[in-house]
């Protein structure tokens, strides 16, 4: 780490978070070079749905490259292209009777993110975007404006506008209902907000917390991005990918998107070819049948029924949220998480956090871990609260 430390630059985070080198990984689990191994809840940021190296898309990968196929191509037309998006369309698009084009966008999820408002103030000829609270949807530009986090948008160092922020389901407590203030907000024609360009959505807020939307509160947020004309923008690019248990985590919502976002556990960077073929690889392996979805909802049950009894041994003083293997545990403040965190990485498991002040510990295991696997890092979770909760009321 001393490399680290005297060569890069101060802007890095994980590398703080979890000071060790890695050099190897498989699975959902990580070897540093002081021989520790360490569980993975943190998987890419949700990039490595199917975890590290997994072998079968390793093998496609490889034999790619050993036929010297084309790499970088920016987006000129390859055989790992055409075979991605003929596969992407026939296993996942067909068997939804969903109709979307492809368009390859940059390196990361906040280019793509870029690219659909770019796409949707130039069909409505609007400006205005309504995004909400609690939002995450990267840190360029254009996408950290629709981002509500105080401490990212200040990074920006400029003026951000272009956004209108509106309440996210929940947000005002259970007593009132956002989405009707959207409506009135959005059909007053003296509210002071202009028509939107795009409404841009994320069904389970990842980096705000792990806030779940409801069923309702989507589609009346559809609905009414269809009266305004707007266009109605889901980014799915942490919690697609069968993260939430469906491929899209907006299927069990029934909505059609104008445009979705997607990025890390599908690939990006324009079409990089390498990319394309793992892709496809991950679609024939894991999305050809309903086995990896029937995972996802079985593992995820099982987490959560570990956390909501954590949760219930201290008193129901902390809450949990989430859908499928994604799930928040709202320590409710920023230290008991964050030394909840650290201890955990010190017994091994890497597990971030989230939520306005980071006070929610984040699980985002890999799709393919197993339920052994899985148990033992909410162990190594459940005595880190322990020890935590324990040493604060000693001091």
């Amino acid at each position: 780490m001393k490399t680290v430390e005297m060569l890069e630059s101060n802007v890095r985070s994980y590398s703080r978070s979890f000071p060790a080198v890695f050099s190897r990984a498989r699975g959902s689990i990580m070897f540093a070079e002081d021989g520790r191994k360490v569980i993975d809840f943190l998987s890419g940021a949700g990039a490595l749905n199917y975890g590290h190296n997994n072998q079968e898309i390793k093998a496609a990968i490889s034999e790619y490259l050993d036929s010297d196929g084309v790499v970088h191509g920016l987006d000129m037309a390859t055989p790992a292209k055409v075979e991605f998006m003929e596969t992407f369309s026939s296993v996942i698009l067909r068997e939804r009777n969903l109709s979307y084009r492809f368009q390859f966008t940059g390196p990361t999820g906040a280019n793509a993110v870029e690219a659909a408002l770019k796409l949707s103030r130039k069909i409505t000829g609007r400006h205005n975007v309504i995004s909400f609270t609690n939002g995450y949807h990267g840190q360029s530009l254009g996408a950290i404006a629709a981002s509500g986090n105080r401490f990212y948008r200040k990074a920006s160092s400029i003026p951000l506008s272009g956004t209108t922020f509106m309440p996210y389901d929940g947000y005002l407590g259970s007593a009132h209902s956002p989405a009707d203030y959207v409506r009135k907000v959005l059909m007053d024609e003296s509210s002071g907000t202009d028509l939107p360009a795009a409404i841009l959505v994320e069904t389970v807020q990842g980096e705000g917390g792990i806030n779940v939307a409801g069923k309702e509160w989507l589609q009346s947020i559809e609905a009414l991005a269809k009266e305004v004309g707007a266009i109605f923008v889901v980014d799915d690019i942490q919690m697609g990918c069968g993260r939430t248990g469906e491929f899209f985590s907006f299927e069990f919502a029934a909505l059609s998107p104008d445009i979705v976002v997607m990025s890390k556990s599908l690939g990006t960077f324009r079409g990089n070819n390498l990319a394309l073929v793992s892709g496809k690889a991950a679609l024939n392996l894991y999305w050809r049948n309903q086995t990896l979805s029937q995972q996802v909802r079985r593992l995820g049950a099982f987490m959560r029924r570990r956390l909501d009894a954590i949760a219930h041994q201290h008193g129901n003083k902390f809450a949990v949220r989430g859908r499928g293997l994604v799930c928040g545990f709202d320590c409710k403040t920023t230290e008991i998480a964050e030394a909840t965190s650290h201890r955990a990485f010190k017994k091994g498991l890497i597990i971030e956090r989230c939520g306005p002040t980071d006070q929610v510990v984040k699980f985002l295991p890999a799709l393919t871990i197993d339920q052994e696997t899985l148990g033992q890092g909410l162990d190594i979770f459940e005595e880190s609260l322990t020890e935590t909760l324990n040493s604060a009321r000693a001091s």
